[in-house]
């Protein structure tokens, strides 16, 4: 490697550390997106000046399709992606990088096949194929599941765990025979094959509510597979690239797990929401009603309120409702009244997944608070507006020990003066439990598509 070729690698490193920087931050993310795909253009752009002698006419054709293909769809997704699909958008780019590292990888093995591999230059190798197969097939069936092509509930059958164990440990020996006894091209095909198997087995028995924990987690994966084809390739763009996602991925996947109060191992193995129907029909049992409230009747208590805290969720999402929300504000604003957005970490289906949606009708940030920084106004509140969220309100994370949820962190909308949930039903959410609080004295709903209530209580407050 050159001087000024470890110099441009360096300088597209530390663009993708300080993108990364910038992206810890709803303010600083559109900035964060930009930096980081400069660093990534400078080092594509530089490796293909220093092996442009290496190309062929054909590879050239082949590479500038590749290119110009690659950057029409991706430019194209995400574009036309709705907020709401974000989560399987992030979920096929993962695997669409899980599978290229995983195909270089092949590559390399292939121009050595049917020789003995030498161990040292071919572990990285063998790594980024096993790896980055695992991360493309199970991406492919975490977007599967959130694009709802199959069920999202998890699909298991006995012993599995041990199944998937025994797979793993086949794969690991294939990979000792190719790098000790035999670089057949038999083994390697064989080995993908397994690769690309474990991936869909351990995705499969994992609900699809916390699927936002294990995209997070392939991409964790990717990230090594990445780096691990830098080290096959001697490019130091790569392995600081693969190895910045490597990081950041499992660093998210421990900070998501944390903010549903369980562990990752729970996560990955405790198939859970595989069946959740017992709390709400004991409800029904104790002929529990919650109350129903008319748009003028809450668009009175809004417009007369001193502090409101707005709670979102995914269902603001699914109606696109944010912008209607922001007049809302707005209006509520005009009269005096104190707003604030008590933001879950992880609301919506993905970490940051309110904070743009919410960013997307200009909503300031410094409205947006996180758990942490609001929990403790909510005392102080005189409405909690609920607007399409479920779980990270449920007292039954904080009051009942034998619930599913119980120890996950939750915003204590509980603890307001009044209570506001904007709902299509009485339907648990992701984690299948029915919400005491939505029985609460102090609670009213409002039924239907949350851009119709929302549109509701404007025309409320503004006649009030």
């Amino acid at each position: 490697m050159t001087i000024a070729t470890a110099l441009v690698y360096l300088l597209a490193a530390v663009l993708f550390i300080l993108g990364l920087l910038y992206l810890s931050s709803p303010k600083g993310a559109r900035r964060g997106n930009w930096v980081a795909a400069m660093g990534m253009v400078l080092a594509v752009g530089w490796t293909v000046v220093i092996l442009h002698n290496s190309f062929t006419p054909a590879g050239i054709a082949i590479s500038a399709a590749g290119v110009v293909v690659g950057s029409l769809i991706g430019t194209l997704a995400a574009r036309t992606v709705k907020m709401t699909a974000m989560p399987q958008m992030v979920a096929i780019f993962n695997g669409v990088g899980g599978g290229a590292a995983s195909l270089v990888a092949l590559s390399e093995l292939l121009n050595l096949a049917g020789s003995h591999l030498e161990f040292q230059s071919s572990v990285p190798s063998v790594f980024a194929l096993i790896i980055g197969g695992i991360s493309f097939a199970g991406s492919g069936i975490a977007f599967a599941k959130l694009q709802e092509l199959m069920t999202g509930t998890p699909l298991t059958f006995p012993g599995q765990h041990i199944v998937n164990g025994l797979l793993a440990l086949v794969i690991l020996a294939l990979a000792g025979v190719l790098l000790g006894v035999t670089g057949s091209v038999v083994v390697l095909i064989v080995l993908l094959a397994l690769a690309l198997v474990l991936g869909v087995a351990f995705v499969l028995p994992i609900g699809g509510a916390d699927m936002p924990v294990v995209i997070s987690l392939l991409n964790a994966c990717t990230g090594l597979a990445v780096a691990a084809s830098g080290f096959a390739l001697d490019n130091f763009a790569l392995i600081v690239a693969g190895a910045l996602v490597g990081a950041s991925g499992t660093l998210l996947s421990k900070l998501m797990s944390d903010a549903m109060g369980r562990s990752l191992t729970n996560v990955l193995f405790g198939a859970f929401g595989q069946v959740q129907i017992g709390t709400s029909e004991s409800n029904r049992a104790d002929n529990r009603t919650a109350r129903a409230g008319s748009a003028d009747d809450i668009g009175m208590l809004l417009a007369y309120a001193r502090y409101v805290i707005i709670v979102p969720g995914y269902g603001l999402a699914v109606a696109q409702a944010q912008h209607v929300l922001r007049e809302l504000v707005d209006l509520l604003e005009k009269r005096g009244v104190e707003v604030e957005y008590a933001i879950h970490p992880v609301a919506g289906r993905m970490p940051g997944h309110m904070n743009v949606l919410l960013a997307e009708a200009h909503v300031p940030y410094e409205q947006l608070k996180e758990m942490d920084e609001i929990n403790d106004e909510f005392k102080r509140a005189d409405v909690a507006l609920v607007v399409g969220a479920n779980d990270v309100v449920n007292p039954a994370a904080r009051n009942s020990p034998g619930s599913d949820i119980y120890g996950m962190p939750i915003l204590n909308a509980d603890q307001a003066r009044n209570v506001v949930f904007l709902k299509r039903s009485m339907r648990p959410g992701f984690a299948g439990i029915d919400n005491d609080l939505f029985y609460d004295s102090r609670t009213i709903m409002l039924f239907g598509d949350a851009r119709e209530s929302l549109t509701k209580l404007v025309a409320a407050v503004k006649a009030a």
